[in-house]
């Protein structure tokens, strides 16, 4: 009887060994050794699961993209208050600090976008996607007349994402210029004004 195959757990393996690496060593030092030390293969076995180290991290970024807008989602899902959900959504696009792994390791896979163009299409997607949920909240919002929206939901979107952006790259740096707290309240500031209601007295509630 054919012995089963472990190919898909060895990837899977492999998959978490260079998350890790990333995190420890950041993308710019990167060598396929580091991946294969931590998951205990050599080189070479490491390329019979994944050709090359760059098909390798392409399915980090994809799996941590989906699970970092999934978790966006969950953190706004079945909240009927609109501005509760945009404050949810706010305090959930932000690094919980300089060591949030998540946030971090899609900021050291944003690296190579602008150099590869299948990671820029998987940032692409992370960005979209979030443009996304940021819009139905603004959309809904508007539609019970709870917002008072300074331009379409989309435009808006792509701001609340991009300042997000911001500031965390800010908020996980070597030496951090903002934290957790004052980003969370730039950014509802920000959202007041193109909104045109308050979320300030939901902070403590949206901060992570």
């Amino acid at each position: 009887m054919a012995r089963p195959s472990r190919a898909h757990e060895r990837r899977a393996e492999l998959v978490e060994a260079a998350r890790r690496a990333v995190l420890d060593r950041g993308m710019l030092d990167l060598r396929l050794r580091d991946v294969a030390e931590r998951a205990e293969m050599s080189p070479g076995s490491v390329l019979y699961y994944f050709p090359t180290l760059t098909e390798l991290l392409r399915e980090v970024q994809r799996e941590a993209v989906e699970r970092f807008c999934s978790a966006r989602e969950g953190a706004v899902a079945g909240e009927p208050d609109p501005r509760r959900r945009l404050a949810a959504m706010i305090a959930s696009g932000l690094p919980a600090g300089p060591g949030d792994e998540l946030c971090v390791l899609l900021y050291e896979l944003g690296t190579i976008a602008r150099r590869d163009p299948a990671y820029a299409a998987e940032h692409i997607r992370l960005y979209e996607r979030q443009v996304g949920i940021y819009a139905r909240i603004l959309e809904a919002g508007a539609a019970a007349g709870v917002f008072s929206l300074t331009r379409d939901a989309s435009t808006l979107g792509r701001n609340l994402v991009a300042l997000e952006d911001g500031y965390g790259l800010h908020m996980v740096m070597a030496v951090p210029t903002v934290g957790v707290a004052e980003a969370g309240r730039l950014l509802r500031a920000y959202a007041a004004d193109v909104t045109g209601r308050e979320l300030e007295d939901l902070a403590l509630e949206g901060d992570r």
